[in-house]
């Protein structure tokens, strides 16, 4: 596997869905990490919370909490992540939630591309402070 740093230019000439498939596992791996690390129980219960996190609802609130916090260029990737073609909505999801989902893993594949690590640690820092997840509630589903 190649970890290749891309320029801007080179990752802001992928689609919006491209960046999205590859920052979908990014945000995924922040969230896992995070869990991980706060919580010590078994793998089930840390797959749950995991689930809750990766949601469109989630990554949607997520969205509001960045996006006064994003650059120019970050709010352009976001804005196209968000206005992306040929998405298929699931029924368990608002359109509305899973466009905005939809463009929070585009920002971070887009970061990731471009080797922007500090950058994606700063905007997930920023959504675990601000979104908090009532563990109990999870356990209760």
């Amino acid at each position: 596997m190649t970890s290749e740093i891309l320029t801007e230019k080179q990752a802001a000439a992928y689609s919006p869905n491209v960046l999205a498939f590859y920052g979908d596992c990014v945000y995924e791996e922040f969230v896992r990490r995070h869990i991980v690390l706060e919580h010590q129980t078994n793998a089930g219960r840390l797959h749950k919370l995991a689930v809750e996190r990766v949601r469109a609802s989630y990554q949607s609130a997520a969205v509001a909490v960045i996006e006064p916090l994003l650059t120019e260029r970050e709010a352009d990737i976001l804005r196209r992540g968000r206005n992306a073609g040929g998405i298929s909505v699931p029924k368990s999801a608002k359109p509305s939630d899973y466009r905005r989902a939809t463009a929070l893993e585009a920002l971070f594949g887009y970061l990731s591309l471009t080797g922007q690590n500090e950058r994606l640690n700063e905007l997930f820092d920023a959504i675990c402070a601000s979104l908090s997840l009532d563990s109990d509630a999870v356990e209760e589903k």
